[in-house]
Formats: C-alpha cells, structure tokens, sequence
C-alpha cells in the first residue's frame, strides 16, 4: 500500500516552461491528479517534495485541489538546505512560501544554506528512505535533473517492494490529445 509517495520530475526551465500561463502546465497537472486519485484509492496519505519550481510544485497545487475532496490528503516540503529560494524572482519566491506555509510538514535537512551537489544526494536518499513510492515526470529521451532520483529509486525497486511510477513524455501526449478532443466535442 502506497501511502507516502514522493512526487518529483523536472524543473520548470527543464522543459522550456517560463511563465505559469504555459499551456503545458496544465496537461502535466491532469497527468499528476489521475495519478494521485488512483493513488488515493490505494490509501495514500502523504505527498512528499523537495519544493523544487516546476512539476513539485504544481503537484502540490493538485494537491490543493484534491484535498477539497480528501481533506485527510496531507503533503510535506523536505528541503535539501535552507534558503533555496533565495536567487528566484520575487513571483516563484511568493508562490514557494505559500506552498511551505501551508504544507503540513516542512524541514531543510542539512539545516544550513547551499554548499555543495551532496546536499542533493542526501535529501534524494532521505525521501526514497522514507515513502513508498516515487511518481516522476521523466522521459528517457530527454535527460535533466530527475535522472538522479530514478536512479536511486530504480536500484531500491531491485531489493525492496518500493514502487516508482513515472509519466512519460507519450503519456502527456496521451492527455494533451484527450484534452483537445475533449474541447471540440
């Protein structure tokens, strides 16, 4: 049973997104909610992210959404380090600190402000440590920073019953076209 489950993927500027008004956002939201609904059936309780700008955060604005209907739905803001919002324009710093006011859980692991690529590693090991599951919005044919978490999440799958679920680029492909019919019909 799946009830702790890390939502991860790309950064926002990963796949070229710049503005919150990009009509992709969207389509990885639908993607996220069916996702975290199948889940909810299956008992999830916890949402875990790292408050990273891009899919982590428009999970958690699913999460919002889905708690309207799952009150007991709770999420938690694992940070690698403290400060991360520190160099981000005052828009994405706004939204970072309404997500982190309203999580039910927050804590910067390494308690001190950025120092190296290890911080990194150590929240990924942490997160994987402590759900159940990875959902990842990844797609093999265009490497980026969520390379790192699957790989560590793949080599726990290979010993233990953790799951790692990932929506691809054809499954959002998959929905932008659901999406499309849905308008012209």
């Amino acid at each position: 049973m799946t009830k702790r489950i890390i939502v991860s993927g790309y950064k926002a500027h990963e796949l070229g997104i710049f503005n919150e008004q990009h009509p992709g956002i969207a389509i990885i939201k639908k993607a996220l909610t069916d996702q975290l609904l199948t889940l909810l059936d299956q008992g999830l309780e916890w949402v875990i992210v790292s408050g990273q700008l891009g899919v982590e955060t428009w999970a958690i604005e699913c999460v919002w959404e889905l708690q309207e209907e799952y009150p007991q739905l709770q999420y938690a803001v694992i940070t690698p380090f403290l400060d991360q919002q520190t160099n981000w324009n005052e828009t994405k710093k706004e939204q970072y600190e309404q997500i982190i006011a309203l999580a039910d859980y927050t804590v910067s692991l390494t308690n001190k402000p950025y120092e190296a690529p290890w911080q990194f590693i150590e929240k990924n090991k942490f997160l994987l440590r402590n759900s159940d599951a990875l959902l990842l919005v990844y797609d093999e044919e265009n490497e980026g920073s969520p390379k790192f978490i699957k790989q560590m999440a793949e080599q726990l799958t290979e010993t233990t019953d953790y799951e790692l679920l990932t929506i691809s680029a054809d499954d959002l492909q998959l929905i932008a076209e659901d999406l499309q019919r849905d308008k012209w019909e």
